[in-house]
């Protein structure tokens, strides 16, 4: 029997047909296997997206969720701080207009009599005059009381001193009558108001903040004040507006102060028709100005420069509040870096 050799035709025959049948059933094999594999990666990649999906929509709704608590306690926070303010502001109101109920009548009674009093104490002078002159000569003991009260210096002085208790009396009604103004805090019905009273209101009662202090000079007030109708207003609230916006000027004033002793310290105020139906009022001071980043934040709330127990961060954020939304208004802020502040003010005359 001869030996089978590779390259037998027959077994090349066998090998070949054969490869041909095994190449085609693994190709089917791998085909499957693909197209098996594909539908299960297919299905893995959209469980995938749906999980995807969910956790995005979770995320969203979470910080939806985080998000209004935010929002919620933001307005929470406001609403309490506005109370607060609200509630010092009417407890301020309340006792000044009980002070000013306590200190009226006698000062009211002592102004009024002052006037009798100077009208007496110079029928008295002219009557001593008469007396001298039909009495040239008096008794010894008439002419020693004269030389122990002085009486020509006394006759020169006691008007000087009816004139000066009168200024005074004049001083402490105005003081009277400005506190009244500033303890008006009925906020339910809305008034016609003149705002050039309100801001000497203000002006007077921060008097003492305006005086000389140890380490600064005085401030000044320079009023330019033009012809304004009445406003329609919470008279209470613009006393608010006013008195912070003047506080916050002297606080400038004072920082100012500290690094040029010497410097000019004055607060403008001025105010002047806008419009057919609005009034416009000025507070300017010659401070040392803000930056833009503080300029840009300076009206939101619990936002302040001040050190910790000088300021809240409420002033300027209940301001605008009061005037934009309160009145209709506007409020808008000038200021540059060493070159001062100046807050603008715009009323609508009628709110109606």
């Amino acid at each position: 029997m001869p030996k089978l050799r590779p390259e037998n035709p027959h077994l090349l025959y066998i090998v070949e047909a054969a490869g041909g049948e095994l190449l085609e059933a693994f190709d089917a094999v791998v085909s499957q296997y693909q197209q098996e594999s594909e539908i299960e990666q297919f299905e893995i990649d959209l469980k995938q997206v749906e999980l995807y999906q969910e956790s995005c929509a979770a995320t969203a709704k979470a910080e939806a969720q985080a998000a209004e608590i935010d929002r919620a306690l933001y307005e929470l926070k406001q609403t309490q701080a506005q109370l607060l303010h609200s509630e010092k502001m009417s407890s301020l109101g309340a006792l000044m207009a009980s002070i000013v109920h306590e200190i009226n009548n006698p000062v009211s009674f002592i102004y009024g009599n002052l006037s009798h009093a100077a009208i007496y104490t110079q029928d008295l002078l002219h009557l001593l005059c008469l007396y001298q002159e039909c009495y040239p000569h008096p008794c010894p003991e008439i002419t020693a009381k004269i030389e122990e009260i002085d009486l020509d210096f006394l006759v020169e002085d006691l008007p000087k001193v009816i004139s000066s208790m009168q200024m005074g009396s004049n001083r402490i009604r105005e003081i009277v009558k400005s506190m009244g103004n500033f303890s008006r805090t009925d906020n339910s019905n809305m008034s016609m108001c003149d705002l050039h009273d309100s801001i000497d209101s203000t002006v007077l009662i921060l008097r003492n903040r305006l005086n000389s202090q140890i380490d600064r000079r005085d401030i000044q007030v320079v009023k330019n004040y033009g012809k304004l109708p009445p406003v329609e207003c919470y008279s209470g609230q613009l006393n608010q507006v006013f008195m912070n916006l003047i506080t916050n000027a002297i606080d400038a004033l004072d920082e100012a102060s500290q690094n040029q002793p010497y410097a000019a310290l004055k607060i403008l105020i001025t105010t002047e028709l806008a419009g057919p139906d609005r009034v416009r009022v000025r507070i300017a001071d010659t401070g040392t100005g803000m930056t833009p980043q503080i300029k840009e934040r300076m009206f939101e709330q619990f936002f302040t420069t001040k050190e910790i127990g000088k300021g809240t961060g409420l002033g300027l954020s209940i301001v605008y509040k009061i005037l934009v939304e309160n009145h209709r208004g506007a409020l808008r802020c000038e200021s540059e870096p060493c070159k001062g502040t100046e807050f603008i003010i715009e009323l609508p005359i009628q709110q109606t």
